[in-house]
């Protein structure tokens, strides 16, 4: 037997995408143990993985925490989040580590000289790369999400007019530079013309409210409403994805969805784009603009004040693209 532990904190994308490597690992080192140590917050976005032995949660106390793991006598740690938390994990349990290369000095090129010196690839290939010692290659199968039977939401639950199809928009996102101005937003749904659900946390409900209220009949808002497996449900059983940079797209990707990804003052050079999603998937970016990216994660506001990578994306085209998606599927 070897025993794995695989770290990777947070957030919700970054868990999803990390999913190859549990499924590779388990699949192809023999008689493997994975073991997953995750926040408390996003147990969910592991607990039903078939692939995953045993889930390790941390909370607050990291010391009680790494006492709980040294009873368990791994052989590997596999460090996917690479920060101070999962460094002091890796020095005071003894087994032997394997780290993810984080690429921060050439973000920060790109971010603040325009050189683009990243790898070109996915992160999902930079994980699978960290395990590549023990023969573990990608099988192309993508990524996993698995939802337990209890978070199955049924379209039966929804409006009837969503139960014939719809369209979902994630209109959620850490940072305000990563999401679509509500306006923007709104005019797209009106020109989409179509059922549309959107989707995000509880911060995002009093913009969805004003959404629904400007944007007609055909939007429903579920921010807030669904955990994160009910929301994949949703997305699962959806026939078009619009969403920003943001871990419902990589959810999206999962089950092999039309995906119109949106980009913000982040860009998919940083490798973080949808990992084999349906092929009819489109990424909507504003080229060329030499302000772009910003930031590897995000900002508050615009640091140039103009907002151009969100305010000059052509929402016609975008609601013609979601159109024709929909149509394909009927």
């Amino acid at each position: 037997m070897v025993k794995f532990l695989i770290i990777r904190f947070s957030s919700i994308g970054d868990i999803v995408l990390t999913s190859p490597v549990c499924r590779c690992l388990k699949k192809q080192v023999k008689e493997a143990r994975v073991h997953y140590l995750v926040k408390q917050k996003f147990s969910a976005l592991v607990s039903a993985n078939p692939y995953i032995d045993k889930v390790h949660l941390f909370e607050n106390n990291l010391n009680k925490t790494i006492e709980e793991l040294k009873a368990e006598n791994f052989d590997y740690i596999i460090d996917l989040h690479n920060n101070i938390r999962s460094t002091l994990v890796k020095i005071r349990i003894r087994a032997i580590p394997l780290s993810f290369h984080k690429q921060n000095f050439n973000k920060w090129l790109l971010v603040h000289l325009k050189i683009n010196r990243l790898p070109g690839i996915s992160i999902v290939d930079r994980y699978l790369d960290t395990v590549k010692t023990f023969d573990v290659a990608n099988d192309g199968e993508g990524l996993d999400f698995f939802i337990p039977e209890k978070d199955f939401v049924s379209t039966a639950s929804l409006p009837v007019a969503f139960r014939e199809g719809f369209i979902i928009f994630a209109i959620g996102a850490n940072h305000a530079t990563k999401r679509m101005p509500v306006e923007k937003i709104i005019d797209l749904i009106k020109n989409i013309g179509l059922p549309i659900i959107l989707l995000g946390d509880g911060n995002d409900k009093e913009r969805g409210d004003q959404i629904v209220i400007d944007a007609g009949k055909n939007v429903l808002n579920a921010c807030g409403l669904y955990n994160i497996n009910q929301s994949a449900s949703i997305v699962k059983q959806s026939k078009v994805v619009i969403s920003h940079d943001t871990g419902l797209m990589h959810i999206a990707a999962a089950f092999d969805k039309k995906i119109i990804s949106v980009w913000g003052n982040t860009v998919p050079e940083f490798g973080m784009y949808p990992y084999q999603p349906d092929p009819d998937s489109r990424i909507i970016q504003v080229e060329n603009l030499k302000c772009r990216p910003c930031s590897k994660l995000g900002f508050k506001k615009c640091p140039k004040k103009h907002f151009r990578c969100m305010n000059d994306i052509n929402t016609e085209q975008v609601a013609l693209l979601a159109r024709e998606l929909f149509q394909k599927d009927v």
